[in-house]
């Protein structure tokens, strides 16, 4: 038990060494790309008041602003104002960074998690239905509607589903995270969420599925379904208790890389829908050359991807005991 607990750590450790090294070289990448981009960030701060302003008068903006020093002074400046808790000052919004994602990041968790926990509750029952039903009609049927559906643009089912439904049918709200005065009201908050959430569990909820049904189906092959059938196990039972049993390590791998692709829909499901939240934030900072807004957004973006994975490394071993022999190059007895 303790080598067991002392390999866990060594493990913990070095993913943390890897996951700090390449945030590091992220950031580097980042700030360089962004410099390197095409545009003014004057004009994010200073709007269109920068079209009367003299070449001396922007020479002074940028000097106060620190970008006529080098990109290497500029990129030890931002380090370690980082690591006193500091990520600059928005050049779009005059505030603070961490007050301006400080009022939104909310809204991204919540569109965020709910998308990913209906996504795959969904995907599970949806993955099980068909392949107790393989071969079947039914089984054909949700395939096919579940690849047109999987094909469909991201932003261009949020159109759809804008037209029809706030347009047209006037049901649902266009965009926007609440109604003017309803910010604490949760009723409110999930009326709004509706369109978008739909738009990101339409959009994944297939693809996660199809895996799911054929991990599934391969597991139904194995020689102990074949025993289980033989004692008279019903099918059902088999999938529920033994199959997914068995599938569930390699899906929270599956799980943990759709944490990325369900944070990329998201961010293009919020600016479709005109959504307050960090995609929304992603692109404007990127828009207005807004540095200190996207060095910030692109590092707690990596950090939420590279967590999630060294979590779902970490409990794929705990849940298949032969994923930690094979990491540590031991043979399970």
């Amino acid at each position: 038990m303790p080598d067991q607990a002392r390999r866990t750590t060594q493990y913990v450790l070095s993913r943390l060494f890897q996951m700090m090294v390449i945030l590091a070289l992220l950031s580097i990448l980042v700030f360089a790309l962004a410099r390197a981009c095409p545009g003014d960030p004057l004009r994010s701060w200073y709007g269109d008041g920068i079209d009367r302003m003299s070449e001396a008068q922007k020479e002074l903006a940028r000097e106060n602003l620190g970008l006529n020093d080098s990109i290497l002074t500029q990129y030890v400046r931002w380090v370690s104002n980082a690591f006193h808790g500091d990520l600059g000052i928005s050049f779009k919004y005059k505030q603070p960074v961490t007050r301006v994602i400080a009022g939104v990041w909310f809204n991204t968790l919540i569109l965020g998690v709910l998308s990913y926990v209906l996504t795959f509750f969904l995907a599970f029952e949806l993955g099980k239905f068909c392949a107790l039903r393989e071969g079947r009609r039914s089984d054909r049927i949700l395939q096919k509607i579940g690849v047109m559906s999987g094909n469909i643009p991201t932003f261009f089912l949020a159109l759809l589903s804008i037209l029809i439904f706030a347009v047209q049918l006037r049901v649902l709200p266009a965009g926007g995270a609440y109604d003017y005065g309803f910010k604490y009201d949760m009723l409110n908050r999930l009326y709004h969420l509706v369109l978008p959430c739909a738009v990101m569990v339409t959009g994944h909820l297939w693809y996660y599925a199809y895996m799911i049904r054929n991990k599934l189906l391969e597991e139904t092959r194995k020689d102990y379904v074949l025993l289980c059938k033989a004692e008279g196990i019903p099918r059902r039972r088999i999938l529920s208790r033994y199959c997914m049993k068995n599938i569930m390590p390699s899906m929270l791998s599956i799980m943990a890389v759709a944490v990325p692709h369900i944070l990329g829909g998201t961010y293009i499901v919020e600016m479709v829908f005109a959504y307050p939240g960090l995609g929304t934030l992603s692109f404007e900072s990127a828009l207005y050359q807004d540095y200190n807004m996207l060095m910030a957004l692109t590092m707690i973006t990596g950090c939420v991807v590279l967590i999630s994975n060294i979590l779902a490394e970490i409990l794929g071993e705990l849940l298949d005991p032969r994923m930690r022999y094979a990491a540590s190059g031991e043979e399970a007895v």
